[in-house]
């Protein structure tokens, strides 16, 4: 499936990419939000699983329309633990590593901060997760995914569309860069997704992209990691990323790879 072939429908605030797979559809909701949050959508036979959740609160009202006339089966719950009012009743899947990411780690850091910098506009209650997972394959509304954990929650392959949910890709935008080690362990997870051929790569901040798109994105991390090491505080570290990518989106997110490798 190419990355460009689907179909659009325009929301109020939002927009859904429709990718027709024939039995099996995938709904890119691109929430169009403060911090550019994608949510997915794989419907089958009248039932559907969410991957992630959107987390400010018009975009749950406006979500929860649009799922209307599909029996949605479960939520997979990873990397964005806020958004809790949306579809409160619906069962929520997620690994135990993941709980604790939103609970106690990083994602309740980025939670906290979300909620003083936006305010009453954004959900940030944490969803209680009802079935607990584990690695490997569990099955969904009649849906195989296979579950991969990582250091801060978990993957999603989804076998019948050869695609992969990972946290972040962006191929022309920061993302959140942990130091030289994190970026070395994505550039593995990268490669990795090359060597198995997937057609499409599932992001929370992005629209779906491609296996080009993992290459250039590895790219830009080897250059990032050569970057930081010629640089002596964060703000000459930011300015010189800035200088070789201009049209870069992700400020944010750049301003905060600064402060891990210039902690």
């Amino acid at each position: 499936m190419n990355k460009n072939t689907f179909k659009t429908v325009k929301l109020e605030k939002g927009e859904m990419n429709i990718y027709d797979f024939g039995t099996i559809k995938l709904h890119a909701y691109k929430t169009n939000d403060f911090i550019d949050d994608e949510v997915f959508i794989i419907e089958k036979n009248g039932k559907a699983v969410i991957i992630e959740s959107p987390c400010f609160f018009d975009n749950n009202r406006e979500l929860t329309n649009y799922l209307n006339n599909m029996n949605v089966e479960g939520m997979l719950i990873a990397y964005h633990g806020a958004g809790a009012t949306f579809l409160s009743e619906v069962s929520k899947y997620s690994t135990q590593n993941a709980i604790d990411y939103s609970q106690n780690g990083g994602g309740k850091t980025l939670i906290g901060n979300f909620t003083n910098a936006f305010g009453k506009i954004f959900d940030s209650s944490i969803h209680k997760i009802t079935n607990i997972i584990n690695e490997g394959k569990i099955n969904i509304g009649g849906i195989d995914f296979v579950i991969k954990q990582t250091s801060e929650a978990f993957d999603v392959e989804i076998p019948e569309i050869n695609a992969v949910y990972t946290h972040m890709l962006g191929h022309d935008c920061h993302s959140i860069v942990a130091g030289a080690g994190h970026a070395d362990a994505i550039i593995a997870e990268l490669k990795n997704y090359i060597e198995k051929g997937y057609d499409l790569i599932l992001t929370s901040h992005y629209t779906p992209e491609d296996l080009k798109d993992a290459k250039t994105k590895i790219d830009y991390l080897e250059n990032l990691k050569a970057i930081a090491a010629n640089c002596s505080d964060a703000d000459s570290f930011k300015e010189e990323v800035q200088k070789q990518y201009p049209e870069y989106s992700g400020q944010n997110y750049l301003d905060m790879t600064a402060g891990f490798f210039f902690a």
